[in-house]
């Protein structure tokens, strides 16, 4: 997907929500163990719900390698369902990939050859050579960590350098020469919001992937307050909040009831 085209959808639908497709057996709802593929099954009634109030997906990697080779099916399957059925919406392998050289390059193919996602997260630790391979291919996204809101954050990314910087800055500000806002966003966590504003100064165009809103407590106003641009700029990512709402038979509509209302008042920033 391009730029353009992800820009013009965002604006389409007044919403920049992504659907975080985090998956674990033990939280769906036990009547859908009883399927031959519980987690596709989940997985496409919870976009069929939610797919009107984003313009994105973001199935994280982890969730479907625990389980295996049916694990990797129901994330093609998952993948393969939404290109088939809502080709607008925009796929993120959230599989924080980060070798180099061959396996680097391997991972590119796996991820946009063979399973057309539009985007895959980086760790962009081990230089260029780990983030490279993923801007050879047309409209496709390279996502680079760049400052995470967990606790060991504070290990390497809010260190200070020998010019005054944090290591966060001085990745954004290498990174952003590896490509373009066509072709690189960062991972920008939603609890680090006030850091945005530093952020922009760096990287004022390019999209920023927020994850945090919702569950783990991050502030949709303070992401927008200070990562807000005129193409939007921002896919904020919700997961458990959204797919989680509900345990029961009714849990695609609980999801589709949660995306709205996150989608509802990213519509008033467009205003």
């Amino acid at each position: 997907m391009t730029r353009s085209q992800l820009v013009a959808e965002i604006f389409k639908k007044k919403t920049f929500l992504c659907v975080g497709l985090d998956v674990d057996v033990e939280k769906i709802p036990a009547h859908l163990l009883k399927n031959e593929h519980p987690i596709f099954e989940f997985n496409k009634a919870i976009i069929d719900a939610t797919q009107e109030y984003c313009v994105a997906y973001k199935p994280n990697t982890a969730f479907y390698e625990q389980y295996g080779v049916e694990g990797w099916k129901a994330f093609e399957e998952t993948v393969t369902y939404i290109k088939t059925n809502y080709p607008n919406h925009f796929i993120i392998a959230d599989a924080k990939r980060g070798d180099i050289g061959n396996t680097s390059h391997a991972y590119a193919k796996a991820f946009f050859k063979n399973m057309d996602c539009d985007a895959v997260t980086v760790a962009p630790f081990m230089g260029c050579d780990s983030v490279q391979p993923f801007l050879e291919y047309e409209n496709k996204w390279a996502i680079v960590l760049a400052l995470t809101s967990n606790k060991g954050a504070n290990d390497f990314q809010n260190k200070k350098t020998e010019n005054e910087n944090f290591l966060f800055e001085e990745v954004l500000k290498t990174t952003a020469k590896w490509g373009t806002d066509e072709n690189l966003m960062f991972v920008v966590g939603a609890t680090q919001a006030k850091m945005l504003e530093k952020i922009r100064e760096i990287v004022p165009t390019h999209f920023l992937l927020v994850p945090g809103v919702g569950a783990q407590g991050g502030s949709l106003q303070e992401v927008v307050k200070y990562g807000f641009t005129k193409d939007c700029g921002l896919l904020v990512n919700s997961s458990r909040g959204i797919i989680y709402a509900s345990n029961h038979n009714d849990f695609a509509a609980a999801a589709a009831t949660e995306a709205k209302k996150i989608a509802d008042e990213m519509a008033s920033f467009f205003n």
